[in-house]
């Protein structure tokens, strides 16, 4: 479903990017895993439209995404939940999940069912400020908002970052439930190695702008490879 080809990507002289390739099959989870800094999030948001490349191709169901801006990667079936969350603090949760409809057809413009089955705590909250949620709820919602909009590539960067380890768990259940029940092509951008262990169909690592290491999940316990993620 995507392809990255020898994607190169520059910040002024600084290189973030430097001949990256990898692949996210359909309905698979793909770990992509690196140190701080590495060029992880780079990568992600390129993939999104929000950084144009150097060189390279990205290539999404066949069709190239090089020079297409991010609405219309998003129409096509591309959900990037960012690091960081940035949901709208001051609007409700609610209002916030509405904003995921700006991609969609007004026949398609609703809140789908299992945003709340994954997640109960939105129905709850439904008229509570985004700001006033805990981190963790706050995470939910920045991952239901990219539900709504009926993803087919849905890519997650560091969810589990700041988030207690209940939390983390359910977050761990929806992504399962997403690829399994779903069928959605997840690309998930983590530190934390045994969430991916436990998820990843198939893992990358990243270090200085560069793939290090392709394995399966499976190729997580190699001392060799635990190592290119040691700080």
């Amino acid at each position: 479903m995507l392809e990255v080809r020898n994607v190169k990507l520059n910040y002024g002289a600084a290189q973030a990017l430097r001949g990256v390739t990898l692949e996210a099959a359909t309905g698979s989870i793909t770990c992509i895993l690196g140190r701080n800094g590495v060029g992880k999030t780079s990568l992600i948001r390129a993939i999104a439209g929000h950084h144009p490349l150097t060189s390279g191709d990205i290539v999404f169901d066949g069709h190239s995404l090089v020079g297409k801006p991010p609405h219309a990667r998003a129409r096509a079936g591309i959900s990037l939940v960012p690091q960081g969350r940035e949901i709208f603090p001051l609007l409700t949760v609610k209002e916030n999940l509405e904003t995921g409809f700006a991609p969609l057809k007004g026949s398609m413009r609703s809140i789908p069912g299992h945003v709340f089955e994954l997640f109960p705590v939105l129905k709850e909250m439904l008229g509570r400020r985004g700001g006033d949620l805990s981190g963790g709820q706050q995470q939910q919602l920045a991952i239901g908002r990219a539900l709504v909009m009926r993803p087919r590539l849905l890519m997650l960067d560091e969810p589990t970052e700041g988030i207690q380890p209940s939390i983390i768990k359910d977050i761990g259940r929806a992504i399962r439930y997403l690829k399994e029940e779903e069928g959605l092509t997840i690309l998930l951008v983590e530190q934390y190695l045994d969430f991916c262990r436990e998820l990843a169909d198939k893992v990358f690592i990243i270090e200085r702008g560069e793939v290090v290491h392709e394995g399966d999940a499976a190729s997580l316990d190699r001392p060799a490879v635990r190592d290119l993620l040691t700080v």
